[in-house]
């Protein structure tokens, strides 16, 4: 449950306990919201700001938590307040209150005018902003058909006893299931003249399920194999076409909870007496269940500019993508079949929004084409640095009291171009194993060198699968890694994974970002065995 409550990305970490009822309230009128904002924008440029944003932010939370036959937690949080950035004397100053009057707001916005003069004495080169045009007033909501807070929390409640009992009946030990979901009311404002209004959506239903032999004393587990998405409750409303049939079934629009615990439990105890791994070269084919994360710790979290500039070093660290790289002809980040493109737009994505923290309009853009690398992550400050006349719209505050800065958008490897199925990838392959969820992982300061484990593992030979592995992990660096990438299935298998809580910045914030593939194949990978000794 620990693993669970550090999934939480705000609860417990600010706002106040309320009844779940509440969280159905409307909150605060889009046209006071404006007016507060107009006193803010006004009260700013009065103190001698060149630019200013006003970001009004409702931020909902609610944990549901079970353990076998008990509930463990219900918490429910809602955090309100304003938070102001500006310009002066070309630096950044920023201020925040839970005190939302006109007169307070407007005392807000002084005090960060007067921490952006405090800091230009100490600053070096100014700030350099790219252009927005304002949108005026508009609005933007996750398309979601249920709304999970109108849900009651009995009914979850309900929902995820059966899925403990149904883990139970099939022989688990232990079992934990839980159902976080997050709603982010947010108002906009700029001096650009615009005043954007979102109500976005977030929902996580996992479990996790342990088996243990008493004789032997022998254990093992397998999580959900779930995704965090941008959607309402009818994620976990399955329907016809929403799962991927094979050795074990995956979930893609929709998620069948009841069905992937059974299956888990199932393959627990499959796992307890599983052949340990021959240390070795595989060839790997990860299913996106997998890959989702391998693709989050080596390609999206490198190719951060704020990573690449040194700004991360202190805390996240740096990265091996250094600016001479981009698009340099004697640099091949990976194999020519690597696409992958950053994505702020993909319905049911973590990571989709219909304007980011900035003002920015969210787009697509190409990170790796062909195996090159052809651009990074930027913001409205950083723009300049790459040539470009605009921002890519991946700015984020985790709540309304912390300041926006880069944050990862959806970065996600594109299917293959040719018609191919995981079964035509498996029977391409002499000796691989075939990895299906994410596990434990380790990379360095500079995302180069990692290692990597999972849920599941079977092995591969001559075409067939032929049992199940355990103490699996593999280790590789990033350029080598992406370079040995040797077959992506078709658009059909293409999947979204996802981290629910993306920890960056000092002091730290949590992001919420989606990943998405096909089970790809990468050629003599070196895999080593995890068991201890004794």
């Amino acid at each position: 449950m620990g693993a669970g409550a550090m999934m939480l990305p705000d609860l417990g970490l600010f706002g106040r306990s309320i009844d779940p009822s509440q969280l159905l309230n409307d909150g605060m009128d889009v046209s006071l919201k404006k007016q507060l904002a107009d006193v803010a924008l006004n009260a700013a440029r009065a103190k001698g700001a060149t630019y200013a944003d006003v970001r009004i932010g409702r931020y909902l939370n609610q944990f549901v938590a079970t353990r076998e036959n008990r509930v463990q937690n219900v918490a429910n949080s809602e955090s309100f307040g304003v938070g102001i950035r500006v310009l002066a004397d070309g630096c950044w100053g920023f201020a925040a209150s839970n005190k939302v009057t006109k007169d307070d707001v407007a005392r807000t916005a002084e005090r960060a005018v007067a921490v952006a003069k405090a800091n230009a004495k100490i600053g070096s080169d100014p700030v350099q902003l790219a252009a927005q045009k304002g949108f005026g007033d508009v609005t933007w909501k996750t398309p979601i058909e249920k709304n999970a807070f109108a849900v009651p929390v009995k009914e979850k409640v309900d929902l995820l006893l059966s899925v403990n009992a149904a883990a139970m009946a099939a022989g688990a030990t232990f079992v934990n299931s839980v159902i976080l979901a997050v709603n982010e009311q947010k108002f906009f404002a700029s001096t650009d003249g615009s005043y954007i209004d979102q109500d976005i959506h977030r929902l996580f239903p996992n479990f996790t399920v342990q088996k243990v032999d008493r004789a032997s004393g022998k254990f093992e587990s397998r999580k959900s194999l779930s995704s965090p998405v941008g959607m309402g409750y009818e994620y976990l409303t399955p329907k016809p076409g929403s799962s991927v049939p094979g050795i074990v079934t995956r979930y893609k629009d929709r998620y069948d909870i009841l069905d992937d615990v059974k299956n888990a439990a199932a393959e627990v105890s499959q796992k307890v007496n599983a052949k340990s791994v021959e240390p070795g070269k595989y060839d790997l084919i990860l299913d996106p269940s997998h890959l989702w994360l391998t693709i989050h710790e080596s390609v999206a979290h490198p190719t951060e500019l704020d990573r690449v500039l040194g700004y991360e070093a202190n805390y996240a660290g740096t990265s091996f993508l250094t600016l001479e790289k981009l698009r340099s002809k004697d640099f091949h980040f990976g194999s020519k079949l690597v696409n992958i493109v950053a994505d702020k737009l993909q319905p049911g994505s973590l990571g989709a929004v219909g304007y980011d923290d900035e003002g920015v309009p969210a787009k697509k853009w190409d990170i790796i084409k062909d195996g090159v690398l052809v651009n990074f992550q930027a913001i409205r400050d950083q723009a300049h640095i790459l040539g470009l006349k605009e921002s890519q719209g991946c700015c984020y505050a985790q709540t309304w009291s912390d300041v926006q800065f880069q944050r990862m958008p959806n970065v996600s490897l594109q299917p293959g171009k040719q018609k191919m199925s995981v079964d035509d990838i498996i029977k391409n392959t002499e000796k691989g194993i075939y990895i299906i969820g994410d596990g434990s992982f380790s990379i360095d300061q500079q995302r180069y060198n990692f290692q990597f484990g999972g849920q599941s593992f079977y092995e591969v030979k001559n075409g067939k699968i032929v049992g199940m592995l355990k103490d699996v992990s593999y280790q590789a660096n990033t350029q080598e890694f992406w370079n040995s990438c040797s077959a992506i299935a078709d658009e059909s298998d293409y999947r979204l994974g996802g981290a629910f809580n993306d920890g960056k910045g000092q002091p730290g914030q949590s992001n919420a970002v989606s990943h998405g593939s096909s089970t790809t194949k990468f050629d003599g990978v070196n895999v080593i065995n995890t068991a201890r000794k004794i």
